[in-house]
């Protein structure tokens, strides 16, 4: 079980984020999901459509987005990963208007998966980093 689920875990972040697979998230994802922590404001999100409003605010924002996998391992039905993103500020997704900047972040998470399916998630990613790499690029632009 736990090879399988840390399988998935690397398919999740090559699909769904590298290559913007939605249709990865469906079938990945059971419908009562809870996301803690995922949200780029840090509340909860429910379910598969709950995650791809984010997705889609984030991929918007970050049509380049791609994430680098350092680890993942697990134990029983959960599953540890620490990644890096990398991308530039290309759209106003996150009702930020785009400043073009790079953007490097990093995080962990936990998740829960059961048959297959990812059914509870506890994320920690760098919110603030990615506002103050935003906004420090739009200082500098106002400032030039």
């Amino acid at each position: 079980m736990v090879e399988k689920n840390v399988s998935l875990t690397w398919r999740w972040f090559e699909e769904v984020w590298n290559q913007k697979k939605v249709a990865t998230v469906h079938e990945l994802v059971a419908p009562e999901c809870i996301w803690h922590g995922t949200s780029e404001t840090g509340e909860e999100l429910r379910g598969p459509d709950g995650f791809l409003q984010l997705h889609a605010r984030l991929i918007d924002a970050f049509p380049d987005m791609h994430f680098d996998v350092h680890d993942v391992f697990g134990a029983g039905d959960q599953i540890a990963v620490r990644w890096t993103a990398k991308m530039k500020h290309l759209g106003d997704g996150l009702g930020i208007k785009a400043s073009g900047a790079d953007i490097t972040i990093h995080g962990m998470g936990i998740a829960r998966m059961v048959n297959g399916k990812v059914v509870e998630t506890w994320d920690n990613w760098d919110k603030l980093g990615m506002m103050q790499q935003i906004q420090a690029a739009q200082a500098k632009t106002a400032s030039a």
